[in-house]
C-alpha cells in the first residue's frame, strides 16, 4: 500500500520556519493503529489524515503519541496541500472534524482559517504546573483541552525552562503560557509533553484559546501574536465571538509516499 504524504511548514513564509505537519490524503480510513504508527514514524507534532466521504472532507490528527480532537496548524497544512498539490479549485475548503466544521480560505499569499473559539474558566494555578514551570502564583484558566497561564512579562516567558516529566502529569492536554509583548499584542509558548511534544513550534489551536483572553484584556478584536519557540511563527488573530479567525502562510517542504 502506497499513501501520498506531504510535509508542510505551517505559519511560515519559507521552509525551516513555523510548525511542520504531515498530510496524508486517504481513499478510506485505515485502522487507527496504522494511522498512529504512521504519525509516530513521522515524529512531527501532527500528522493529518483526510478522507472524502459523501462529497465531504473529513480530517483527523495524530501526534506521535495519540489522536487529538483539534489541531490548527495541520489543518492549515492540509488546506495548503489541497490548494497547491491536489487541484482543489474553489477558494475555500472545509473539513469535518471532532471539533466541528473548519474552513480555510485561500487568499493566494496566505490563508484565513475559521475555527471555534475556546471557552475559559479561571482556576487556581495547579501546584504541579507551578512547580514544573518554576513560577510564583499566576493567573490560570482552564479551556476545553489546555491550561492557560499568564505571566507578567515576555522576558519571564522567554526564560522558562519547564520540567517536562512533571508537566506530563498535569491533568490537561497541554499548557499554554503567555505574556503581553511590546512588539506584538501577545506572545506565547506551548507545551504538550503528554502527547510526545515537549514544546510545539506554532500552535493554531492554542490561539483559539489565547485570542479570547487577550481580546478581552486589550479590548481589541484584531491582534498580532508570536509564538516564541525555536522555529517561531507569527499568527494574525481576529476575535469574532464564538469563532476565531487565524491568518497565516504555509510552504511545502517535501512530498513523497508512505509504503506499507
Amino acid at each position: 500500500m502506497n499513501i501520498p504524504i506531504y510535509q508542510v511548514d505551517a505559519f511560515a513564509s519559507k521552509v525551516f520556519e513555523g510548525n511542520p505537519a504531515a498530510v496524508c490524503p486517504l481513499d478510506n480510513w485505515l485502522d487507527d493503529e496504522i494511522l498512529q504508527n504512521i504519525a509516530s514514524e513521522n515524529n512531527l507534532s501532527e500528522t493529518a489524515f483526510i478522507v472524502e466521504e459523501n462529497h465531504e472532507l473529513h480530517i483527523r490528527w495524530f501526534t506521535p503519541d495519540g489522536e487529538v480532537r483539534f489541531c490548527g496548524h495541520a489543518t492549515l497544512a492540509s488546506a495548503h496541500t489541497f490548494f497547491k498539490h491536489l487541484g482543489y479549485s474553489e477558494n475555500a475548503i472545509s473539513f469535518n472534524s471532532q471539533s466541528g466544521v473548519l474552513t480555510v480560505v485561500n487568499l493566494d499569499d496566505y490563508y484565513r482559517m475559521d475555527f471555534p473559539a475556546d471557552s475559559l474558566e479561571e482556576i487556581d494555578l495547579p501546584e504541579i504546573i507551578k512547580v514544573a514551570l518554576n513560577i510564583e502564583d499566576s493567573p490560570c484558566f482552564s479551556g476545553k483541552d489546555d491550561f492557560l497561564v499568564v505571566l507578567e512579562s515576555e522576558e519571564q516567558l522567554i526564560k522558562l525552562s519547564p520540567d517536562f516529566r512533571m508537566l506530563k502529569e498535569a491533568d490537561c492536554r497541554g499548557v499554554i503560557v503567555t505574556a503581553k509583548s511590546d512588539e506584538y499584542d501577545f506572545v506565547s509558548r506551548c507545551f504538550y509533553p503528554s502527547y510526545g511534544i515537549d514544546e510545539d513550534p506554532v500552535t493554531g489551536s492554542a490561539h483559539t484559546t489565547l485570542t479570547p483572553y487577550w481580546s478581552f484584556r486589550l479590548n481589541k478584536k484584531q491582534l498580532k501574536a508570536k509564538q516564541l519557540s525555536k522555529r517561531g511563527g507569527i499568527v494574525e488573530c481576529i476575535d469574532k465571538g464564538e469563532r476565531i479567525e487565524l491568518i497565516g502562510s504555509a510552504v511545502t517542504f517535501m512530498k513523497g509516499e508512505v509504503m506499507i
